[in-house]
């Protein structure tokens, strides 16, 4: 499935960022993995994977062609996990917050439940095996987070990381692959602000932002959600729109910061 998205939104973001609806059915009809799933499931399964999708009449819309960035739902989120391998660990904690235009517009923490937390880890985080007895179960709470997630712009510091054990989290879970449009708050760093390095913990320091906790699932998302909100800030006037903002975290560092000083 994972492909077919990529695939996917890459077509229709090639052709202006909207396509006929008959012709987004056959693209999906060419990339599917499986001719026992029919194009209207398959559409179906890509919607609900939080791509911002939307069908207007006879024209399906990748909606952050469109979209200003400056009225875009960002949810920045971070989480703690009990090992780095997605198919060997599991989430221990989620932190959330859904940021638009400058404003918080709702919050997401908790703990999960977990029968085996290393002592490494609880040294990393503070978690004791004694926060996580009574957590949600992941089979709860993440159907929790989804919803939550919606079809926001999915943002970490380190996204990597946290999308693809997410997504992994979710299949597991029978909830389908992850699929909203994902932007890396370290990406964005490196093209619109000036530091010796890019870690959370360095950032947090070097921007005053000094969140007290660190490697805590609810504090990191709070002090990604400052350097966002900082990066925005310094962007060029020739971002517009959420993709051209996603674009503009994977240009080459170097002319992302030339196009930033021109707007100075």
């Amino acid at each position: 499935m994972r492909p077919l998205i990529d695939n996917i939104v890459a077509s229709v973001k090639k052709s202006g960022g909207k396509m006929e609806l008959d012709r987004f059915k056959e693209l999906i009809l060419k990339m599917r993995d499986s001719l026992f799933e029919s194009v209207d499931t398959l559409m179906e399964l890509i919607i609900a994977s939080g791509v911002p999708i939307e069908i207007v009449g006879d024209e399906v819309i990748l909606k952050t062609s469109f979209r200003p960035w400056r009225e875009e739902t960002f949810c920045i989120i971070d989480i703690e996990t009990n090992g780095s391998k997605p198919n060997r660990s599991q989430i221990i904690e989620i932190g959330a917050i859904k940021w638009r235009n400058g404003e918080v517009v709702d919050r997401f923490e908790s703990f999960a439940e977990c029968s085996y937390l290393p002592y490494q880890i609880s040294e990393i985080t503070g978690i004791n095996p004694e926060d996580l007895e009574g957590a949600p179960p992941l089979q709860k709470l993440l159907p929790q987070f989804k919803a939550f997630l919606g079809d926001a712009i999915f943002v970490a510091h380190n996204a990597t990381f946290d999308y693809n054990f997410v997504s992994s989290s979710f299949e597991r879970f029978g909830l389908g692959v992850l699929g909203n449009r994902r932007l890396c708050t370290i990406e964005l760093a490196k093209r619109t602000i000036e530091a010796e390095r890019y870690g959370l913990g360095h950032l947090n320091i070097a921007l005053d932002i000094n969140t007290l906790v660190h490697h805590r699932a609810y504090a990191d998302a709070v002090t990604a959600a400052k350097i966002l909100e900082i990066g925005l800030r310094n962007l060029p006037d020739s971002v517009v729109t959420t993709e051209e903002l996603i674009d503009f975290t994977k240009m080459p560092i170097k002319r992302a910061k030339a196009e930033v000083s021109r707007s100075l």
